[in-house]
C-alpha cells in the first residue's frame, strides 16, 4: 500500500464541460463514521463511503482491532462494534499509507485503551508532524514514542501505548487543526469525566455532529469572542447508526473550479456537502465572479446538502480573509489556479498549515504554476497570484506532483486552460481521495461533444 508504479499524464486545452456528475463521498464524515460505527454496540450501516486508498486504510486499521467491517456488492458498508473501550490489541503494525487523518485520530483513540500500536506510512506520511496531536494526547497519559523528523518535529514510526483509564483533561488547540481536536475527542470517549478542548479559532465540525449522533453526551458553548469550548464527558455507550455519506467538498472543488475556468461550461455536481466550517471555497469563488447556484438544498444525516450549477465566470482577483482559512484549508491549491485565470491579482495570507500537508502545497504550488507560465509570488504564509484575466496559460511544463493528490488534480484541471499540454508525473496518489477523478472529468469533456 505503500508503493506505486508512477502513473504520468498529460492534461489538454480541454472544450466545454458539460454534464451532471456524482463526487465521491466526504473524506473526512467517511474517516469517522467507521471509527464510531467501530465503537458502538451493535451493527451500524454506511452507504456513499469514499472507498479510496485513506478511508480502505481507516477500515483495515478498525478490522486489525477487533471491528467486524464488510462491504456488501450494492455498495453498503455493515460495521459490527466494538464498543467504547473494547478495541483488541493488533497482531501488526497499522498501515496508514498517505492518510494523515486517519493516523491521528487513530492515536487519539488508541490513546485511551489499555493496548499498543504501531503506526507506519509512505514516504509522504513519514515527513509530516505528529507532535501536535503527541502533546495532549500524552498529557491524558498516553506513552508515545515516535521518529525524529526534520527541524525537531516528530514523525513516523510512531508507536502508542495507551492508558485507561486515561486522564481527562481541558486542551487549549495552539493553532486551528481539526485533526488535533478530534484526537482529543476521540481519546476522551474512554476517558472517565469531562475531557474538553477550547477552539479559539473554528474548523470543521464533523467529529462534534457525528460523536452526538451515536449518542455520546457532547456539548459546545460558544463565547463572545467566538472561542468553541467542547466537552465530551468519557465512558460513552455508542448506539450503532444508518449513515449517508454526503459528496465531498473538497473533491467537487476541483470541477466547481474548472467549470469557472473553461470558457463554455456548465455543469452540475450532485450531492455535495456544505458543513459552514468547510465551505469557504464556495464562497471566495462567488466573490471572485463565479456562478454557482445551489439547487435542491437539503439536510442528510444533520449534515447540509445541495446540488451545485456551475457556469464559466469571468473571476476577478480578490484579497482572500485569511479567517476562512480553516473552512478551506484543502481547497487552496486548486483556488490558487482559479486565481491564475482571474483579472488582477489574488493575495492569501496566514496559510502556514499548507507547508505541512501532503508535500508543502504553497512551494509546490508556486514552484508549478511558474513553470506553465502564471505569474505568482511565494511569501512566508501565502501566494500573490496575478491572473491572466481567462486567457490562457503557456503551459508546457512537466509538474511534479510530490505524492500529492490535490497537488496532482489542480495541476490536471490546469491543464485544460493551458495552450501547451501540462504533464502531471505521477496521477497514482489521487487513488487516496477520488480514484474516479479522470473518468469523471473525461465524462464531462464527453458530454461536451454530445448531441
Amino acid at each position: 500500500m505503500t508503493d506505486h508504479p508512477a502513473s504520468p499524464r498529460s492534461f489538454s486545452a480541454s472544450r466545454p464541460l458539460k454534464g451532471r456528475i456524482a463526487i465521491p463521498g466526504d473524506k473526512s464524515i467517511s474517516h469517522r463514521a467507521l471509527m464510531l460505527s467501530a465503537l458502538a454496540v451493535g451493527e451500524s450501516r454506511v452507504t456513499g463511503l469514499l472507498e479510496g486508498h485513506d478511508v480502505l486504510a481507516t477500515a483495515a486499521a478498525m478490522r486489525a482491532m477487533g471491528a467486524g467491517i464488510e462491504r456488501r456488492d450494492d455498495g453498503e458498508w455493515r460495521i459490527h462494534g466494538v464498543g467504547v473501550g473494547g478495541l483488541l490489541q493488533p497482531r501488526e503494525a497499522l498501515d496508514m499509507g498517505n492518510s494523515g487523518t486517519s493516523t491521528r485520530l487513530l492515536m487519539g483513540l488508541v490513546a485511551s485503551h489499555p493496548i499498543t500500536v504501531t503506526f507506519v506510512g509512505d514516504a509522504s506520511l513519514s515527513g509530516r508532524p505528529m507532535g501536535r496531536v503527541i502533546e495532549p494526547l500524552s498529557q491524558m497519559g498516553a506513552d508515545i514514542g515516535a521518529s525524529p523528523g526534520a527541524n525537531g518535529t516528530k514523525t513516523l514510526p510512531l508507536m502508542v501505548r495507551g492508558l485507561a483509564p486515561a486522564i481527562p483533561l481541558a486542551y487549549r488547540l495552539p493553532m486551528a487543526s481539526a485533526q488535533v481536536k478530534s484526537a482529543v475527542l476521540l481519546a476522551g470517549l474512554n476517558t472517565p469525566g469531562i475531557t474538553e478542548v477550547i477552539e479559539p479559532v473554528p474548523t470543521r465540525d464533523h467529529s462534534e455532529r457525528m460523536l452526538r449522533g451515536f449518542g455520546a453526551d457532547l456539548q459546545v458553548e460558544t463565547d463572545a469572542d467566538g472561542t468553541r469550548h467542547i466537552r465530551i464527558r468519557g465512558e460513552a455507550e455508542l448506539k450503532p447508526q444508518t449513515i449517508v455519506v454526503p459528496g465531498d467538498p473538497s473533491s467537487a472543488a476541483f470541477f466547481i473550479v474548472a467549470a469557472l475556468i473553461v470558457p463554455g461550461s456548465d455543469i452540475i455536481v450532485a450531492n455535495v456537502g456544505l458543513n459552514p466550517t468547510r465551505a469557504g471555497l464556495i464562497e471566495i469563488l462567488k466573490q471572485m465572479g463565479g456562478d454557482i447556484e445551489l439547487l435542491d438544498a437539503r439536510d442528510v444525516g444533520g449534515e447540509p446538502v445541495a446540488d451545485l450549477r456551475v457556469r464559466h465566470s469571468a473571476l476577478k482577483g480578490i484579497d482572500v480573509d485569511p479567517a476562512v482559512a480553516p473552512s478551506m484549508i484543502d481547497e487552496f491549491p486548486i483556488l490558487f489556479v482559479a486565481a491564475a485565470l482571474a483579472e488582477g491579482r489574488t493575495v492569501t495570507t496566514g496559510l502556514d498549515e499548507l507547508r505541512v500537508k501532503e508535500s508543502d502545497r504553497l512551494s509546490v504550488m508556486a514552484t508549478g504554476l511558474k513553470a506553465i507560465g502564471a505569474r505568482v509570488e511565494e511569501s512566508e504564509d501565502g501566494l500573490i497570484i496575478d491572473g491572466t484575466g481567462g486567457d490562457p496559460l503557456p503551459g508546457g511544463a512537466t509538474i511534479a506532483g510530490h505524492l500529492d493528490h490535490r497537488i496532482c488534480m489542480s495541476f490536471a484541471i490546469a491543464g485544460l486552460v493551458s495552450t501547451a499540454p501540462v504533464m502531471v508525473d505521477d496521477m497514482a496518489p489521487v487513488a487516496t481521495s477520488f480514484p474516479d477523478f479522470e473518468v469523471l472529468l473525461a465524462g464531462l469533456q464527453g458530454a461536451a461533444g454530445a448531441p
